[in-house]
């Protein structure tokens, strides 16, 4: 057999492969899609109602030093060196000096606004005549002006160690905080909490002078399950669970269909067929019918 005679033969025995394919899918094409459909009405059911939803929220952070050169070499080399720092800024913010503090500030997030003033008593002054002349009044105490900045959390600094990633981007002087939880006021109250208090902590610990927070933390959006992207990965693992299993039960399948497997494949010789007889309803066998029978075969 000649090369192009065999590449022949393997593209008819593909198309044939491809066609049995086709025509098998086509004839259990109700079960492949009650499969499809099945997976994906499950998967979407447990993603949307039994799953915990997880809710991001990120704040971005800017860390430099304050230090004004007129020598561009000199500036660059600080702005890489600011760069290379902040991967142990990532280090510093899921330590536990930052965390303690943070869960500290969570479990009670108000913020001084304005600091309490001692009561002062009035001054005054004597003249020459004997009288007293009123030079400063006296002033009040008043107390100390907080304000509020959420709902207190009693989260511990293991669990914001879990909760809390940094990441970065190539060349550039910002860094995100993210904080994941339950719910999204809970996770934006997280990463603020966090990154003011390595605001606070960080010009301890390092020589920086300059901690910077970009942007806050808005209400967390949802990031765990993503329902849709869940929904379609179980519609396509209908789709293919339900096909390797009619080609398994296909291939498995040793029952001969067509007179041409016998004499093609088994080289048996095809001694005829036996017509399929369709019996009246109402027929019946009996003995007398038999001996009936039996005396008609002996006459002829």
């Amino acid at each position: 057999m000649s090369a192009e005679q065999q590449n022949n033969e393997e593209v008819t025995i593909d198309l044939l492969d491809l066609r049995s394919l086709f025509i098998l899918i086509r004839k259990h094409i109700v079960s492949i899609l009650i499969w499809m459909i099945g997976l994906g009405l499950i998967a979407y059911g447990i993603s949307e109602y039994v799953l915990v939803p997880k809710y991001t929220a990120s704040t971005q952070i800017l860390v430099n030093r304050k230090t004004a050169t007129a020598d561009a070499n000199q500036a660059y080399a600080n702005q890489q060196a600011d760069i290379n720092a902040i991967t142990t800024y990532k280090d510093i913010i899921t330590s536990n000096v930052i965390l303690k503090g943070a869960s500290k500030y969570l479990a009670n997030p108000v913020t001084l606004v304005k600091k309490a003033t001692p009561a002062k008593k009035a001054v005054y002054k004597t003249n020459d005549n004997g009288t007293r002349t009123l030079v400063k009044k006296a002033v009040k105490a008043k107390p100390a002006v907080y304000k509020r900045e959420s709902k207190s959390y009693s989260i511990s600094p293991s669990e914001l160690a879990s909760a809390v990633s940094v990441t970065t981007r190539n060349s550039s002087q910002v860094f995100t905080l993210s904080a994941t939880a339950e719910t999204p006021a809970k996770a934006q109250a997280i990463a603020n909490a966090v990154a003011k208090e390595f605001k606070e902590q960080i010009p301890k610990i390092m020589d920086v002078n300059n901690v910077t927070i970009v942007a806050k933390a808005a209400k967390g959006a949802k990031s765990f399950p993503k329902v849709s992207l869940i929904t379609m990965v179980c519609v396509l693992a209908g789709l293919i669970i339900s096909l390797l299993i009619i080609i398994i039960k296909d291939l498995s399948d040793t029952t001969v269909r067509e007179d041409t497997f016998m004499t093609n494949e088994l080289g048996l010789t095809n001694l005829g067929e036996i017509a399929h007889i369709t019996m009246p309803k109402d027929w019946t066998f009996t003995a007398k019918t038999a001996e009936k029978r039996g005396s008609s075969r002996r006459r002829v």
